[in-house]
């Protein structure tokens, strides 16, 4: 299949990029007049011809997230070798980068490092994202960890089923024992040639009730825009005017069906309203219009709420949750740029619909340089999307006047992220590629109604996912506007995760490990998918690196007795 792409060339990108830059950056200045950076991607420099760098190293450890951190640390605490590559200039992910109201599931489920971490930074939600990133740093100093920051991956060259290098942007060549992947996109798997999906599997591939699209098992009126009748059109109830801005014109699925749509991501900003707070920036080529669905809801019924909260009530909506710290998407039209996000896993993204799994994928339809420029575009239209967002809120006069005096109460936290503008560093991207190996975890997993003999941790948080979709539909006999996508169905009990879902398929490669973009349906991941996990599959997957070493043998190999046996030493709950 070929898979359609958004046209990227270096001129155009660049420019591009340039002019939302200095949008960004505009907003950002300090008092003293200098710019501080925001950005998803700024290019390295290259050792000059002949200078070159060959890092050798038992264990590289790709992607900056906590899975990255717990995996090097572990390694490192085995006696390797640990190279650590960043792709910003940050380390801990979303747990340093805003997402500190931590999506826990069961406290008790979470053991070894992750526990750990949570016990030095002081609690586990509502944590200072600055503290967690010193932490983090602190912890990888004590195990010896080298952190090398702003390493983009170029390319990586295999031996048959061996990754035996990997070259960054800074052209210095890596090689390593075994690499493990940590990235939220799942970029070094996919540069070694290790199947993959991106986006939604029909209900039917592996028999969930709470896959594909339309599911009815939950949130079935969350942020539905209340069930009220809104127009989709410019002129309401006209077609022929055009849709609003942010409804999607692509023909939404049938109930059950896949896609390649991911769930919405935005930034986990950290709001105030103490003294001191920052007033929310205007975005340089701020559009009031694309937040007219918006306005239009806000004014639809004078007995809608507004509660700047997460909502379950009839009649009440969030648009946003606004509270003093990590403000997370609460509303049917929030902070998560739906729609928004589609290319930026592999750089592809087809509107179509099927009740039948299309083949993996394999390889880099989009080559990585290339690809970091795309998000680079996309990274700076969720900056724009969701800043213009808050500002519309606390200054445009079609927001009823109540709550706009409420959002006006709130700011940036003038305390965290300062080196950005006071805006996260870090994207949420919920969803990247989901790699294919020999054990996919999926809906009957967080059910516990599939058995796993070889767990390597726990998870218990709900199977979650945002919208992926805001389309037309007919209801009650009436156009309308709705999102599609929202789950929240929960799992009865911790359950087991399995070792075979982090390990490639041997045949495609024996040496790499995957412990964040494992091998998961797209539903059974959203169960996964939360920070204290990736932790715990981390600290996992670093000891099994170190014990393959040890053993010299393939990842696949590595004898499940003897790591259950270190895993619970170590502290981790099975």
């Amino acid at each position: 299949m070929n898979f359609s792409r958004k046209p990227v060339t270096h001129r155009v990108t660049a420019l591009f990029a340039v002019f939302v830059l200095t949008s960004i950056l505009a907003s950002a200045q300090q008092q003293d007049g200098s710019v501080k950076n925001l950005y998803y991607y700024q290019p390295s420099q290259k050792a000059e011809r002949g200078e070159a760098k060959t890092l050798s190293c038992d264990v590289a450890v790709y992607g900056g997230t906590p899975a990255g951190v717990a995996t090097a640390i572990q390694a490192a605490k085995m006696g390797k070798k640990v190279l650590f590559f960043s792709f910003d200039h940050h380390v801990g992910g979303l747990t340093s980068g805003g997402l500190t109201a931590t999506d826990v599931g069961k406290n008790k489920s979470i053991g070894g490092l992750a526990r750990t971490f949570y016990k030095r930074v002081g609690r586990i939600r509502d944590f200072s994202p600055s503290a967690a990133e010193a932490l983090y740093l602190k912890m990888l100093k004590e195990a010896g960890v080298e952190v090398l920051l702003r390493r983009g991956l170029v390319s990586v060259e295999k031996e048959g089923a061996r990754i035996v290098s990997a070259t960054m942007n800074t052209g210095e060549t890596v090689q390593a024992k075994i690499f493990v992947d940590t990235t939220y996109e799942g970029d070094l798997f996919a540069a070694a040639g290790v199947s993959y999906h991106v986006g939604r599997e029909p209900s039917a591939t592996y028999g969930e009730s709470v896959g594909g699209q339309w599911q009815k098992l939950s949130y079935l009126d969350v942020y539905q825009f209340c069930r009220l009748p809104i127009s989709p059109y410019v002129v309401p109830d006209d077609p022929d005017s055009g849709l609003l801005p942010e409804i999607s014109s692509d023909p939404a699925g049938k109930p059950g069906e896949g896609d390649f749509r991911v769930q919405a991501y935005n930034f986990r900003a950290h709001l105030s309203n103490r003294p001191g707070k920052v007033p929310f920036p205007k975005p340089n080529g701020y559009d009031p219009g694309r937040y007219a669905l918006l306005a239009r809801f806000l004014n639809a019924d004078p007995k809608l709420r507004w509660t700047l909260h997460y909502t379950v009530k009839p009649m009440t909506d969030g648009p946003v949750q606004m509270r003093n710290g990590d403000s997370n998407n609460a509303g049917s039209f929030s902070t998560d740029y739906i729609g928004g996000n589609h290319r930026w896993p592999d750089g592809t993204y087809e509107p179509v619909n099927f009740a039948k799994l299309p083949p993996a994928r394999k390889g880099l339809p989009v080559p990585l340089l290339e690809l970091y420029e795309l998000r680079e575009d996309i990274f700076q239209e969720h900056v724009n999307y969701q800043q213009g967002l808050y500002y519309f809120l606390a200054n445009d006069p079609q927001v009823p006047e109540e709550l706009q005096k409420r959002v006006n109460k709130f700011g940036l936290d003038p305390k965290e992220f300062v080196q950005t503008g006071h805006w996260p560093h870090q994207l949420y991207v919920r969803e990247g590629r989901r790699m294919l190996s020999d054990y996919v975890m999926t809906q009957a997993n967080c059910e516990s109604k599939r058995p796993v003999e070889d767990s390597i941790g726990l998870a218990s948080y709900p199977m979650d996912s945002h919208s992926c979709q805001r389309v037309v539909v007919q209801e009650n006999g009436v156009t309308t506007v709705r999102n599609e996508g929202n789950t929240g169905y929960k799992c009865p009990k911790p359950y087991p995760i399995a070792y075979r879902s982090i390990v490639p398929k041997k045949e495609e490669c024996t040496n790499l490990l995957v412990p964040l973009c494992l091998s998961a349906s797209h539903i059974g991941y959203g169960s996964i998918r939360m920070e204290p996990v990736f932790m715990i599959m981390g600290q996992s997957a670093g000891t099994a690196a170190s014990m393959a070493i040890d053993a010299q043998q393939a990842v696949q190999d590595v004898d499940y007795e003897k790591l259950r046996q270190r895993l619970l030493v170590d502290g981790q709950k099975l």
